[in-house]
């Protein structure tokens, strides 16, 4: 990641898009100004208070937080590096102050008697922060967090319980450009009766009530609010009135800032800019998943409330159905909202990539190989990109870009190069483990089909000699070993009711043979047939590993690429609608010929 943006000075691989930093100087946001102490001694991760800061970081923002996160489902596994939901996520925020007889919590607890009871109901609330910590973290927000002193002097001015506090969510200082992005002012903090009119998206906090409001996804005090562990002193987040620059003039546009745009620049790696979000580990993770969930949302709302721009109503499979089913209700038509092929991940364009799959097997047949690139997080580009003291579980940002680019260069090896011979088509798709690291299902379509007899040439399933080529066996032993599970270890993420989900360990064969699924048993020499075997740890057990536990792959691919690649030959149409519906089952799909 070595050439700089000329406008912003974003670092970026030199393939990547020109525009994902800044729009090409269209998007400019001030920086984020780096947190004091105790904050920034807290997120170095040198000490062992800040390593124990880093592990517990979600926690610790949940202390200071001014509104509740939810969604359908928080997913929550014993090793799940990334952070995960389903279904639909919302921010919530209650009164200033708790019912009569009820505890305070989130932004209630600023409010409370002293100094002392805030941090112990914060600690209450928060099993495993330590106290020094969280008063470190309260006396730094009490003096720097501009929307704790506005609610408190909102607070302090509300005349009865009858009132309410109103956070606007669009209004900006008037004047310089810079200013659009501050912390808000109290001009911008509205004390209101009930009844006064407001706008959908304001924030309204009653003085004492037992209801919750929603917080809108594109309020300006939605990040703020959420998330006082990134943004310490209150700042502005994404809303809608932030405009586009002309980049030689530097003036405002009409045009608006997307969602998309906005957090595009702010999770970028700038010359001699520190960002302090990509510190957070944990929190990170529960940011990133949080403004995408913000950013689809923006999106979603623009197809709703533009049906008739994208002409759904012609959308054959809608007039179909009307003209088929005769008891349709008037009342009905034109109330679903059609997601088009356009909006990646919906029905419309899971199924228009697994119809162009199909569309390649009837004009070309059988796809020859099926190959699962993994990217691998010891990869040197990575690790020269993380700061001190982060992994690669860290900082999914940088995992995913140096995928992206690998990926293409895997790509450009199978397809321009021409390892395997000259290709036809070829179609891959990209999903994300459980473990935080991306691979791509991968299709292959050949030219001059490949034949059972060249097999053994293209795929092994055997560990290679270690006297002949040592390389190649480190990168086998590393990336291309399953397990070992079932006896050896019962508890490996492969295995379900007893016995592993993927089969292993597969049978010992002296020759490559057809098996019934489509695919081909690959040979699996036993050590007594010329056959090798080594020693791993597994659960600080030495055990001895042959090559019933290889995982096939293509040793040019493995030594080139020095990853986890397996690599399957397609032997029968039995697995072609199968595979091609994997590949397309979720994820970015792209497709080339």
């Amino acid at each position: 990641m070595d050439v700089p943006c000329n406008y912003c000075g974003a670092f970026k691989f030199k393939n990547e898009a020109p525009g994902m930093c800044c729009a090409r100087g269209k998007v400019k946001l001030p920086a984020l100004h780096a947190p004091p102490e105790p904050l920034s001694t807290l997120v170095a991760g040198d000490t062992s208070i800040s390593k124990h800061f880093l592990t517990n970081i979600r926690r610790y923002n949940s202390c200071f937080q001014m509104t509740s996160f939810g969604a359908t489902n928080v997913v929550r596994d014993n090793y799940m590096p990334t952070f995960k939901v389903q279904g639909q996520i919302y921010h919530r925020a209650g009164s200033l102050l708790p019912l009569p007889d009820m505890e305070p919590k989130y932004l209630q607890i600023y409010f409370m008697g002293n100094s002392d009871d805030q941090i112990d109901q914060r600690c209450t609330h928060n099993a495993g922060t330590r106290r020094e910590i969280v008063a470190a973290l309260q006396s730094l927000y009490d003096q720097h967090n501009e929307l704790i002193r506005l609610f408190r002097i909102a607070l302090h001015r509300m005349p009865a319980d009858d009132y309410r506090v109103v956070i606007r969510a669009d209004k900006t200082p008037l004047g310089q450009h810079e200013r659009q992005y501050n912390a808000p002012t109290i001009d911008e903090v509205a004390i209101i009766m009930v009844g006064d009119e407001f706008n959908s998206r304001d924030i309204i906090l009653h003085r004492r009530d037992g209801n919750l409001q929603r917080v809108a996804e594109t309020h300006r005090s939605y990040d703020g609010l959420q998330y006082p562990i990134l943004f310490w002193q209150g700042e502005d987040g994404y809303h809608f009135k932030i405009k586009l620059r002309n980049p030689q003039t530097g003036e405002e546009t009409n045009k608006k800032v997307s969602a998309m745009k906005y957090y595009s620049y702010r999770l970028m790696i700038r010359v001699g800019v520190e960002n302090h979000i990509l510190k957070c580990r944990q929190l990170f993770h529960q940011y990133i998943v949080d403004m995408y969930a913000k950013i689809e949302t923006e999106r979603l709302l623009y197809i709703r409330l533009n049906q008739t721009t994208l002409r759904s109503e012609e959308y054959i499979h809608l007039r179909d159905a009307i003209a088929i089913d005769g008891n349709v209700n008037p009342n009905d038509l034109g109330n679903m909202v059609i997601l088009p092929a356009t909006f990646t991940g919906s029905p419309r364009h899971m199924h228009e990539y697994a119809q162009d799959a199909m569309t390649y097997v009837r004009a070309y047949g059988r796809p020859d190989l099926f190959i699962t690139f993994t990217c691998n997080p010891t990869w040197d580009e990575i690790k020269l990109l993380l700061l001190p003291g982060q992994s690669s579980s860290d900082r999914h940002d940088i995992t995913a870009r140096v995928f992206k680019q690998k990926l293409r260069s895997f790509m450009d090896f199978i397809v321009k190069h021409q390892v395997f011979g000259e290709t036809r088509c070829w179609m891959y798709s990209i999903e994300w483990q459980k473990r935080g690291l991306p691979h791509a299902h991968i299709l292959i379509w050949m030219i001059t089909k490949l034949t059972p007899d060249i097999i053994d040439q293209l795929i092994s399933a055997e560990l290679p000699d270690g006297d002949g080529d040592p390389v190649l066996l480190e990168v086998v032993t590393k990336n291309m070993i399953h397990g070992p599970c079932r006896a050896l270890n019962p508890s490996s993420p492969c295995m379900s009711d007893g016995k592993c989900t993927k089969r292993y360990p597969r049978a010992l064969v002296s020759e490559t043979i057809t098996g019934n699924d489509g695919y081909p048993l690959y040979r699996r020499r036993s050590t007594t047939d010329g056959g090798k075997s080594i020693t791993l740890k597994v659960r600080n057990i030495d055990v001895e590993v042959d090559n019933r536990w290889v995982v096939p792959y293509s040793p040019l691919l493995s030594k080139t690429f020095k990853a986890h690649i397996n690599v399957e030959y397609c032997n029968s149409v039995k697995s072609i609608k199968y595979i091609c519906k994997y590949v397309n089952k979720g994820g970015g799909v792209w497709c080339g010929k």
